[in-house]
């Protein structure tokens, strides 16, 4: 049986936006700041902007930005 014209426009339309509001949720989550530290023995850690130690981590990493732009 042939599906109806405007059904068929709107499962069209509905799907490009379910496809729209996934690309933007991932967006979202991919767009917050974290840092990845190293530590000698291997050891890998991300730290998210929220986190104490990553506010902490923040800070210094922009106080030595801003050290560095004033110098040029």
């Amino acid at each position: 049986m042939i599906e109806k014209p405007h059904r068929f426009l709107i499962d069209r339309v509905s799907s490009y936006g379910e496809e729209g509001m996934a690309y933007l949720r991932r967006r979202k989550m991919r767009s917050r700041p974290f840092a990845r530290v190293r530590y000698r023995g291997g050891e890998e850690v991300a730290l998210d902007a929220d986190s104490d130690r990553g506010e902490v981590l923040f800070a210094v990493a922009g106080a030595l930005i801003d050290d560095s732009d004033e110098r040029t």
